[in-house]
Order: C-alpha cells, then structure tokens, then sequence
C-alpha cells in the first residue's frame, strides 16, 4: 500500500511567456479540479507577465528565458513537503479529475515516479485549437467513466503534462543547456528521474494541448535543435543512439519533404535550414546545444 492520498501534497508549475490570457483561463480550469493542487507556481521570464499575473493565490516566480530555466526557477520555490511536482503547459486544458487521479495512482503504486497523460487532441500538430474546441474535447471525455484504464510502461513523459514523485526526483533539474524550446527536455528529465521508478502513460489522464503558435521559437532554431539535441542526450546516456538517429531522421526527411509545399503555421524552410546546420555542425563536430539561442 501506498500513502494515504490526503497526505500527498502537490504542486503545479506552468512555464509561460506573453500568453496571460491564456495562463489565466488554465488557472480558472485548476480551481475545477475534484481535488486542488496544494501549490500553484507560474513560472514566468517577463516581469509584464509576472505583473499581470499576480494573485493571492498563486505564486509567480521569474527565470531566465527557456522552458528549462523557468521550470527550474518554479522548482527552487516549491514549499516543503511537496509531494508530486506536476508540470503543465500554459496552454494544455487537463480533466478535471487530472489531480484527484495523479494522487491516487501515486499514492497506490509506490513504484511509481513518472507518469504522464494521454492527450486526446494536440494542436502542435495543426494550426493549433482554440480554447474553447479544447475544453469541449475535454468537457466530453470527463463525461464518460470507466471502470480500468491502460497502463504503458517505460514511456517517456510528454512535457504538456507530466508528473514526478517528489522523492524520486531529489533536488535533479532540467537541463538547461537543452535552450528555448529546450526540444527533447522532457525525455532526458524523465530518463533521469525514471531511475528511480517506472515511468507510465496512462488513460487515466487526459486533456487536450492548443498548441497556440504565438510565443514558439523560430523555425531554424528549433531546427537545429532537432538535430542537435538528440545527440546531446545521447551523449548523456539519456536517450539511446537508435532513437536519436530516427527521431532527427524524422524531422529532416518532415521539413525537406513539406517544405516544398509548407503549411502555413510552421516555418519549414526555416526548420530545414536549422536541420542542416545541425548536421553541418555535427560533421565538423562543433555542435552545441545551446548554440539553438544564437542563430
């Protein structure tokens, strides 16, 4: 048996920029929670942003620019005892049984230390969705109870939503030389952390990811991230060689491919032109993570 699940404190972290809007309709869907978090922290880079956020009942704190850097300045202020630190995207809309559920299977499977959700939409994809094609996704699915749900082990968490066991997660922090969008953060968080436990998706969980364009990082940057950053975590021992190789595979043969006729809310030439400096920079082996944020 587990801990009791009133005695598993948890918080959420939300890294966000230039989206207050959006940041405050997510908060609005936390109050709705069967079960609330015991700790909401909003981690912002700028100061416009931590200004019109400010609310009693949450917590701003600012870091530098990049998903990692703010995720781990909102993990320096977590309140003690915390017990599962949850992570979502300013613009991920989650069930409104995220919470009560995330507690339940950490509190009855010990072994836990990762687990992430099952997204029903994900607009990263797309031209994005809006907020309100998001909460009826959401809305329905809540609707419906089921008596199991799956379970996949060993999968690696999605950083919209995920969750770690406090414990199992120590004082580790995301890597930030992994800059901006800080592509493939989560898997090498979640390799290290999945050390100490298993890492699941599971379909207890569920929400739906806007993924709203405003605020992305440039197509070339987050092209050279595609390629380098793979490379990085192997070098780490956080992502194997076969996974790196076909995941960079992928977005290159992806950008080379739809560049020709582009869809016009991802900037593909400018993703391909990122891929290949990458490789550019493998061959000549001056490759670097966190050469992303110069170009």
């Amino acid at each position: 048996m587990g801990e009791p699940e009133t005695k598993l404190r948890v918080a959420v972290i939300v890294p966000t920029k230039g989206r207050v809007e959006i940041v405050r309709l997510l908060l609005a869907r936390l109050r709705e929670q069967t079960s609330q978090p015991d700790a909401v922290i909003i981690a912002a880079c700028d100061p416009r942003d931590a200004a019109a956020l400010a609310d009693p009942r949450l917590q701003v704190v600012l870091g530098a620019p990049g998903i990692s850097s703010q995720r781990n300045a909102a993990l320096a202020a977590l309140p003690a005892p915390i017990d599962i630190v949850v992570f979502f995207d300013d613009d991920f809309i989650p069930s409104r049984y995220w919470i009560e559920r995330t507690r339940k299977i950490f509190a009855e499977h010990a072994d836990v230390a990762v687990v992430t959700g099952e997204v029903l939409a994900d607009g990263i994809k797309t031209a994005g969705l809006s907020w309100d094609e998001g909460v009826r996704i959401v809305e329905h699915a809540d609707q419906s109870i089921a008596s199991s749900f799956s379970v996949l082990e060993n999968f690696s968490p999605y950083g919209c939503n995920m969750a770690f066991r406090g414990k199992s997660m120590g004082d580790m922090k995301f890597d930030e030389r992994l800059v901006l969008y800080a592509w493939q953060e989560d898997r090498d968080f979640g390799a290290r952390v999945g050390k100490n436990g298993r890492m699941i998706c599971t379909g207890a969980l569920w929400g739906v990811h806007l993924g709203i364009k405003r605020g992305r990082v440039p197509g070339k940057k987050l092209g050279y991230s595609q390629i380098v950053n793979p490379r990085y975590l192997v070098a780490k021992g956080t992502m194997s060689a076969k996974s790196a190789v076909r995941l960079a595979a992928r977005n290159l043969a992806a950008n080379a491919m739809l560049s020709l006729r582009p869809e016009p809310y991802i900037d593909r030439a400018g993703r391909l032109r990122g891929n290949l400096l990458g490789l550019w920079d493998l061959v000549t082996g001056r490759w670097y993570p966190e050469r992303a944020a110069e170009l």
